[in-house]
């Protein structure tokens, strides 16, 4: 019998980074995410296929079980490779799964190149499938602060902080009656959330900042006006931009817009927050960017 399984994409709004050492960060499930479907057979390998959301086949291969289960993958393929460590690993915490093949079919519903969260979910979903805790398919597999894995799970934005080592989650309301002047523009440039912590980690792991981050995650929720909301974001851009070693986005990129910008998730890449008195559509798409999804479009 088919199973099907889904996940939701994310967005960090505050705490990028520091979230790993402690802070407390405000995360935001989005209306996109991921299915994944798993249908048995008598096979002895798993035959993988992974569409992206155009319908686009961007992935297939086939992986023997025996191979998933000894984590020996013996194709080039970088996505093949990663795949079977963390079947490995959901196969090592619950060894009664893979008793013989499978087929399974991945379906994103938005472009892979977005960056919301194609890793997370696929691991959220492995996980429900394997009926393990999917903090510790992350974590024994390939690491990363779980913010991701607690949005592909909850269906309201989160407050998400990690304590003595274990993720905490709590709802948070956030729907400010600014909503509708804030948007989130795609860069077009996609950035690996792994080099961009190692290089985080290369410059500081500073208890006070975490604690800063953490207080303005709190102001930045309370924030009842947009002068006030664009006001602490800037204010949260800078504090990274000096822990980073970096400029921020605005700086970089748009010095020019009337409103402020924020990156989240790993500076550099992926999506933006554009809060602004006015549409910015036009800004934008005048520098040729064009992916700009208002608020409600994009998060649940």
């Amino acid at each position: 019998m088919k199973k099907t399984f889904y996940s939701n994409g994310k967005l960090l709004l505050t705490g990028e980074y520091t979230v790993l050492d402690g802070a407390k960060a405000l995360a935001l499930p989005t209306r996109f995410g991921q299915y994944l479907d798993i249908e048995p057979n008598s096979k002895g390998y798993i035959r993988w296929n992974s569409f992206d959301a155009d319908g686009s086949l961007w992935y297939e291969d086939v992986l023997p079980i025996n191979d998933i289960i000894s984590n020996t993958c013996k194709s080039d393929n970088t996505v093949s490779q990663r795949l079977t460590k963390i079947l490995h690993t959901a196969h090592g915490i619950n060894p009664s799964v893979l008793q013989h093949g499978f087929t399974a079919e991945t379906r994103l519903t938005f472009p892979r190149s977005w960056g919301l969260g194609t890793s997370s979910t696929l691991i959220n979903n492995i996980a429900s499938w394997f009926e393990i805790n999917p903090y510790s398919l992350l974590w024994e597999s390939f690491g990363g602060s779980g913010y991701d894995i607690a949005c592909a799970a909850n269906n309201t934005p989160i407050f998400y902080e990690i304590k003595n080592g274990k993720p905490v989650v709590n709802a948070a309301d956030f729907s400010p009656d600014f909503m509708n002047n804030l948007y989130f523009i795609y860069l077009n440039k996609k950035q690996d959330s792994r080099n961009a912590i190692a290089a985080y980690r290369e410059r500081t792991e500073n208890r006070s900042l975490t604690d800063t981050i953490s207080k303005l995650t709190e102001a930045i929720y309370n924030a009842t006006t947009l002068n006030d909301f664009n006001a602490l974001i800037d204010e949260h851009e800078a504090v990274m931009s000096r822990a980073l070693g970096q400029q921020t986005v605005k700086q970089q990129l748009f010095p020019d817009f009337d409103g402020s910008l924020k990156s989240l998730g790993a500076w550099g890449g992926d999506f933006i927050l554009a809060a602004s008195p006015e549409n910015p559509h036009s800004y934008f798409e005048a520098k040729g960017y064009t992916t700009i999804l208002p608020y409600k479009d994009m998060i649940l």
